[in-house]
């Protein structure tokens, strides 16, 4: 500590020279965007080792520079805080990386010629996985079947997922392995799509996707090592160097493991990516009764909180919703097979919040948030008045009454804008127009005081924070049919999606004291970007490019 008051002696007390000896890196000629409202804007910024020690004029900047230190010409580019990814799944993206790749697949037949070739450079025996289909682009948008695939996968078990992560596509090998036949029973919280006959399709929703996952053979170490690698490339590449590792269902145990090899990897010297780790809300108790706390770490690793569920999802037509879906008028969705029993779920929640950790939960329809924001009310008037920063991840589909609650009881929105313009492309078709009103609501709860933080759900959408700025500010749905914007009402700034990415993604994490804003004393993260996204056009944002990642003061990723 000593150190630091030195240093800023220097800086800000007239004595350059000392400080010369300290300033490793110092960027200049730039315009950067700080997140810092007492001063908005800068021409350059200079870091000692890991972190931000001055920020003004580059002719200030450059007066601190030593014969050992690093200057960066930005030569008028523009500078954003490092990227803050609120809401990934990092080692499945990780694994999904090298994985069949089925988002893009037009048709039934192209999607199965896809896991056809990738299957023929699989040894037997081996698990094909990840995929991330999108059925609705096909003629007819059906659901695909096991027979589809049967054929080309008949020496490799197959489990593939939709695109939204609340279904999951098994072939015959699969489903033999799992024991699955037409007499095996429905299971709460999910769903076993069947023929008329009452066999099972192959399509399995939310918590029936289980049957399934449980006889997946888990990722060793070493697969796990090389994911993380993986994705922490591909994060740089991004210009995200903070993320936010949440589980991926009330079944996802990969939390411990995936710790573990994230702590081996940070001794090591290879983790570098800034993770905060969360675990499913059913395992509070193994935390609480180690004393653990959200926050416990540092500032590479650090445990997050408690992930819950309480529906599906939209396109699986298992977001849990006050009305029957517009296509379908005896489905409503279902509740997650968690919040089957909501004294027990609540119970759990109760259990966590009074151990001091992070309530985190899953609900994308109206009637999932209504319920989640009723029992975060019912935590904090059991538990007392504290700083939680309870978050509901998606926050979709909101009742118009619900949009204020969020601000008055001080709920973070943890949503994922490329979504939107995912999605906008046929919810209205599931839900209909007027309940659209109010899905993506950002521009609603903000201006009700709302907390947003912003993420991707990598790999249910792509790592990309830009797109998800574009998407934010545009509303533009991908296929091009909404140039004005799916529910425009609902844009906002691209200054506040920028924040909801840096500021309010750390925020969100209770690292905002540290990281999400460039000014000194905070980590040195920094992007640097091909286009002034403050100037140009938001619809030109898609073309926009990282040029420079820097985390930590040291440069990650360079565009070649």
């Amino acid at each position: 500590m000593r150190g630091w008051v030195l240093l800023f002696c220097c800086l800000f007390c007239g004595g350059v020279t000392r400080a010369q000896s300290a300033v490793s890196l110092i960027l200049v000629h730039g315009k950067i965007w700080t997140e810092n409202p007492a001063q908005p804007e800068a021409e350059a910024v200079a870091v000692s080792g890991d972190r931000i020690v001055a920020v003004g004029t580059s002719a200030a900047m450059q007066k601190l520079a030593g014969p050992e230190t690093k200057v960066i010409d930005l030569q008028g580019r523009r500078v954003l805080p490092g990227f803050n990814d609120a809401h990934v799944h990092l080692v499945a993206g990780g694994a999904a990386l090298a994985g069949v790749h089925l988002r893009s697949a037009k048709s039934a037949a192209e999607f199965r010629g896809r896991i056809a070739a990738f299957a023929r450079t699989q040894p037997k025996g081996t698990w094909i996985e990840s995929g991330n289909w999108d059925q609705t682009g096909w003629t007819p948008p059906a659901y695909p079947t096991h027979q589809l695939i049967d054929a080309v996968t008949p020496d490799n078990p197959v489990a593939v997922w939709r695109l939204d992560g609340h279904m999951v596509l098994a072939n015959a090998l699969a489903m033999k392995l799992a024991g699955v036949d037409r007499n095996t029973r429905d299971i709460p919280g999910g769903v076993i799509v069947r023929d008329a006959q009452g066999n099972p399709t192959g399509i399995f929703k939310d918590a029936a996707t289980d049957l399934i996952e449980r006889v997946i053979p888990p990722l060793t170490p070493a697969q796990i090592t090389a994911a993380t690698l993986a994705a922490q490339t591909y994060a740089f590449a991004n210009g995200v160097t903070s993320v936010q590792d949440l589980p991926g269902s009330t079944h996802d145990i990969t939390g411990p493991p995936n710790l573990r090899v994230y702590q081996a990897l940070l001794r090591s010297g290879q983790l570098h990516l800034r993770i905060s780790a969360s675990i499913r809300l059913l395992d509070w108790k193994q935390l609480a009764d180690r004393g653990i706390e959200t926050g416990f770490g540092g500032t590479t690793l650090h445990f997050g909180g408690l992930k819950s569920f309480a529906d599906g999802g939209l396109g699986a037509g298992t977001a849990w919703m006050m009305q029957p879906y517009a296509n379908n008028p005896k489905n409503s969705g279902l509740a997650s097979d968690e919040l089957q029993d909501p004294a027990a779920m609540y119970a759990d929640m109760l259990g966590g919040d009074r151990a001091h950790l992070q309530l985190i939960t899953h609900a994308i329809g109206d009637r999932a948030n209504h319920t989640i924001l009723d029992m975060y009310q019912r935590v904090e008037q059991a538990d007392g008045p504290r700083d939680r920063r309870m978050r509901i991840e998606h926050a979709q589909h909101l009742l118009p009454s619900d949009i204020p609650r969020f601000a008055q009881l001080h709920v973070i929105a943890s949503m994922q804008p490329y979504h939107a313009i995912d999605d906008g492309r046929w919810a209205e078709k599931l839900i209909g127009a007027q309940r659209a009103q109010t899905s993506y609501a950002w521009r609603s709860l903000l201006d009700s005081g709302a907390v947003l933080a912003f993420g991707s759900d990598w790999p249910v959408a792509p790592m990309s924070p830009l797109m998800g700025i574009y998407a934010a500010a545009t509303r533009r749905t991908l296929d091009g049919k909404n140039p004005g914007g799916w529910i425009p009402a609902e844009k906002i700034t691209v200054q506040e999606a920028i924040h909801a990415y840096t500021l309010g993604s750390a925020y969100a994490e209770f690292e905002d004291t540290i990281k999400g804003s460039i000014q000194p004393g905070k980590l040195a993260d920094f992007v640097v970007l091909s286009d002034d996204i403050l100037s140009i056009e938001p619809a030109q944002i898609r073309n926009t490019r990282v040029e420079l990642t820097v985390l930590g003061g040291q440069v990650v990723y360079q565009r070649q």
